[in-house]
């Protein structure tokens, strides 16, 4: 062994920090107390986690052996009973705070926490960096009648879109029928519903009519949660599309429906176009201050009369209030117009069809101020037909032909964000998605359906207690 000439004022050399004691000299008894502590460790976690198993299972126990198992069954006996009775006494707080949490709990560790990473992993959501694999956190898991919803932290560089367009192939590999996402207060969360049962599936039929009209809430059917849908009027024009047979019908009628209260006490006056000759909307010309069908000319002046209208009112308002408030003196002015096409795109007379597009512009950009609102339905969403159908704020999409049509109505990526209107079933009218103005989701609903025989009693029973309506043919 080679000597080492240490001079005075040297520094002596000092061994590596990186040598490791070999495993061989570590006591064997440590090494079983870390696994043993390590185990307990994740056993606590795994404890506190499903703290809604354990505690039970630990109280179930724990009375089992200080005072037997008579007591235990006497016990649970007694905790049966409270859930049945406080089900048979508010079945919706038990609902709501009892049996939907447990369903939950169960559902996320049953269905989804299993399969979860490699549910990400197939349907593109999860990813490789540096030879790990991240995942998006699933958080919460809450559940109602007829779905999940699942709150996840997202990754970084995932956006709500992400979810939105792999929300089907979600719904799918957790073996459920339809699945949406939609973004949440919070920039690195999103919450996917996957449905379980459609609402949807049955005829809705028609709501109740208030004596004086919600034009910040008019109901006129069911969302896809079970809850009744409610259209803001106010500030708004609205646009309905759809294929034949889609249920165009359905949504005027019950925008009219709701309507009826105000359209009896004089606050509110509809006027009806329906250029196919009266067909749709003849039945209810009873609720029409004006109705206007089959001549275009005539059609053309009821709505130069309408802007003449909103001018001078307009011009009363100005200076006095920003946001026209309905009265019997002032009513709220509702021209509701069936098949727009006809009128901006199909008439011949290319005169007629000028004067109609330029009161229409007019209405729909300076209208919703002064009272005036536009509610139109078409089939062809082409921007050669309806050149304006930016101005529509509220935008109603039902079964569309193609795809491409979705994003036509209700704007870029509305597809990609849950609003299917071309995979609606023609078994299924009046089911459609509803888009507003600076909402990013869609909102899947069902429009009430009001037959021949509804119509007419809602004419003979909420009938205009004014004048006669004006007819133009």
């Amino acid at each position: 062994m080679p000597l080492i000439n240490i001079i005075p004022g040297d520094k002596i050399p000092v061994a590596p920090m990186n040598v490791r004691l070999p495993a061989w000299r570590v006591p064997g008894w440590l090494l079983v107390f870390w696994w043993l502590g390590r185990g307990l460790f994740r056993l606590a976690v795994l404890a506190a986690r499903y703290w809604w198993i354990t505690v039970p299972a630990g109280l179930a126990l724990w009375v089992r052996v200080e005072f037997g198992g008579l007591v235990l069954a006497g016990v649970l006996a007694a905790v049966v009973a409270v859930c049945v009775v406080w089900w048979r006494w508010h079945p919706s707080s038990w609902l709501r705070f009892g049996w939907y949490p447990l369903v939950a709990r169960i559902r996320a560790l049953v269905v989804y926490r299993p399969r979860w990473a490699s549910v990400m992993a197939t349907c593109g959501l999860a990813t490789v960096f540096g030879g790990d694999r991240y995942v998006p956190r699933l958080l919460r898991v809450r559940c109602d009648r007829w779905g999940d919803e699942l709150t996840v932290r997202m990754l970084p560089g995932q956006i709500p879109d992400d979810w939105g367009q792999a929300a089907e192939r979600l719904a799918y590999a957790f073996r459920l029928p339809t699945g949406q996402a939609r973004s949440t207060d919070r920039p690195d969360r999103v919450v996917v519903r996957l449905m379980r049962r459609d609402p949807l599936a049955g005829i809705v039929a028609p709501l109740a009519v208030g004596d004086v009209p919600d034009l910040d809430g008019l109901p006129l059917g069911v969302r896809e949660d079970g809850q009744a849908y409610r259209l803001r009027l106010t500030g708004s024009h609205v646009l309905i599309a759809g294929a034949t047979g889609a249920g165009k019908g359905s949504v005027l009628w019950s925008l009219i429906r709701s309507l009826a209260g105000g359209i009896r006490s004089g606050l509110v006056e509809v006027w009806a176009f329906d250029p196919k000759g009266g067909m749709e909307l003849a039945a209810g010309v009873p609720l029409f201050a004006r109705f206007s069908y089959d001549d275009s000319d005539g059609m053309a002046g009821v709505l130069d009369e309408a802007v003449k209208r909103m001018r001078l009112r307009a011009a009363r308002l100005r200076g006095v209030t920003r946001q026209h408030t309905p009265t019997v003196e002032e009513p709220l002015l509702v021209l509701v117009v069936d098949e727009l096409a006809a009128l901006t795109a199909y008439i011949t007379d290319r005169k007629v069809r000028d004067r109609i597009k330029e009161a229409l512009g007019l209405l729909l950009s300076q209208g919703r101020a002064v009272g005036v609102h536009v509610v139109a339905a078409l089939q062809d969403p082409r921007k050669d037909v309806l050149p304006f159908r930016d101005l529509f704020p509220t935008r109603i999409g039902l079964r569309l032909t193609e795809p491409e049509q979705v994003d036509m109505i209700l704007g870029d990526a509305a597809r990609d964000r849950g609003a299917l209107c071309d995979r609606i079933p023609e078994s299924a009218p009046g089911v459609g998605f509803v888009v507003l103005d600076g909402v990013r989701e869609p909102v899947r609903v069902r429009f009430a359906y009001l037959t021949d025989d509804d119509i007419r009693e809602l004419g003979r029973d909420y009938r205009r207690l004014c004048d006669e309506p004006e007819v133009t043919r």
